[in-house]
């Protein structure tokens, strides 16, 4: 992706949205939507990951997904599954005729699908590392095309992939699409591929060569007619959730609380190529923590953590009791502070709000390292959901998205929010259709509240001087070490 640099980002603000209305299908059609279940798991490297994030951001792409059937004419069902060791998304789709299977990574954040080829410097280096992604092999493929020689994404931090362009027939689930463009990494640094959802814009070869932009897979699906529209909804749930939905096409009442509210996403050097959107305040419970901040910020499905201003983190921090150590560049708190009934409310454009429960961003990755930190006072340590940015870029990641329900409509240049529904107990899903104010605007089927979680005031105080973070005796050993890279 572009690098953005805050001192040259000029933010066109649209004055309003006209919002957006669900449909229905005439004749008892079943919608033209395509879901993907998403499967969540915990991660021991949360900040390290995000900053390859961060760095990638400067080059092009970074993410992926995976896949069950649901037979159905207009129906396709999906599993995505979360990389416990790097906490990503993955969709397991196929190229290639006779059909070569993929493990793709997600992401909202970038536009291109790329795999590894067989052969490629690094998957044929290190035995096995490319396995459960995929390997690529263009002469095991009736249907592969060559395009050019052209493919190369390139990240801040000096990892990329280079290679060829091609078309291929690409499947996922039911659903078949001839000729998507995509790059095959034969020089790669991820043994991962990636497959990217994000605006056009932002396609390796728009970036790197200045050539015109492709159908990448949303606008493929759109043009296809297997969705109405390029646009998608997000369903992360909450944290306690082992799965959640990406809904290509539609959206389901049943996964949000009251009404979605439309806002517009912000141009960034006189284009669209980020779901940037403008953030007014943030408070806890009744007090404001921080208002008219009219902040840009980027809801990434890809980032862990969510990253802020520095000096509005460390008000919440002061509000929550967080402890700030610069050196790892994350914040404990008491793992109690997950039984308080407090909340974080993000406002936004046209009167938006998410309320974000505490227990949401209270994070305990014991479970995967086997080792608990803990405060010298003998308070058990969490890290906490909310981090400085280190650039200039601010992030609202999972801890953020798990409680809203998000419609990210690509052809508007538009988000939708909703408050997420924690309690789902069934679907309801409607078309995005096409045009303008095409999401829509009927309200959710979840009950009300704060993600159906109790909505109340807590006790919010901050630890004392004796309540320093200590690493119990070998935790960097078993897996802490990720804090200090």
């Amino acid at each position: 992706m572009k690098s953005i640099q805050v001192s040259s980002i000029l933010l066109s603000l649209l004055p309003f949205t006209e919002g957006i209305s669900l449909h229905r299908r005439q004749n008892g059609l079943e919608p033209r939507v395509m879901s993907v279940e998403i499967q969540r798991q915990g991660i021991t490297n949360p900040i390290a990951n995000d900053r390859k994030r961060f760095r990638r951001r400067d080059g092009t792409v970074d993410m992926s997904i995976d896949n069950e059937v649901r037979d159905s004419p207009h129906w396709h069902k999906s599993s995505l599954i979360n990389s416990i060791q790097q906490s990503l998304y993955f969709l397991n789709v196929s190229l290639g005729t006779p059909p070569q299977n993929f493990r793709l990574h997600l992401d909202t954040g970038s536009s291109d699908l790329w795999v590894n080829a067989q052969g490629s410097k690094l998957c044929s280096t290190h035995a096995n590392i490319c396995a459960e992604s995929g390997l690529y092999s263009p002469n095991k493929s009736s249907t592969y095309d060559y395009l050019n020689s052209d493919f190369n994404i390139s990240y801040a931090d000096g990892s990329g992939a280079s290679g060829d362009y091609a078309t291929e027939t690409f499947r996922m689930g039911s659903v078949k699409i001839e000729d998507l463009q995509f790059g095959i990494g034969y020089v790669t640094s991820d043994n991962e591929g990636v497959v990217g959802i994000g605006y056009k814009v932002n396609e390796a070869q728009v970036g790197q060569l200045n050539r015109d932009p492709y159908d990448n897979l949303p606008a493929k699906l759109a043009a296809n007619g297997i969705i109405a529209s390029n646009a998608y909804s997000l369903y992360l749930s909450d944290l306690e959730s082992a799965t959640g939905t990406l809904l290509f096409g539609g959206v389901d009442q049943e996964q949000y609380v009251g009404k979605l509210v439309t806002l517009p996403i912000n141009k960034i050097n006189d284009e669209f190529s980020e779901f940037y959107i403008t953030l007014n305040s943030v408070s806890a419970d009744s007090e404001t923590i921080s208002d008219s901040l009219n902040l840009g910020v980027v809801l990434d499905s890809g980032s862990t953590l969510s990253y802020l201003p520095a000096r509005l983190t460390q008000d919440i921090y002061d509000v929550v009791g967080a402890q700030y150590d610069e050196g790892q560049s994350v914040a404990y708190v008491p793992c109690d502070l997950a039984n308080d009934s407090g909340n974080l409310t993000f406002s936004f454009q046209n009167s938006a709000e998410i309320n974000v429960a505490l227990s949401e961003l209270v994070l305990d990755f014991t479970v995967i390292t086997g080792q608990q930190m803990s405060f010298n006072n003998g308070q058990q340590a969490c890290t906490f959901g909310i981090a400085p940015t280190t650039s200039d870029i601010s992030i609202l990641g999972d801890t953020f998205l798990r409680s809203a329900y998000v419609v990210f409509d690509l052809n508007n240049n538009e988000i939708s929010l909703a408050q997420s529904n924690f309690d789902v107990s069934g679907s309801h899903i409607l078309e995005i259709g096409s045009g303008k104010h095409p999401v829509p605007s009927g309200t959710g089927g979840g009950k009300s509240g704060s993600g159906n979680k109790e909505n109340g005031a807590g006790s919010l105080s901050p630890l004392g001087s004796d309540g320093v973070l200590s690493m119990l005796a070998g935790a960097i050993a078993l897996g802490f070490a990720w804090m200090l890279i």
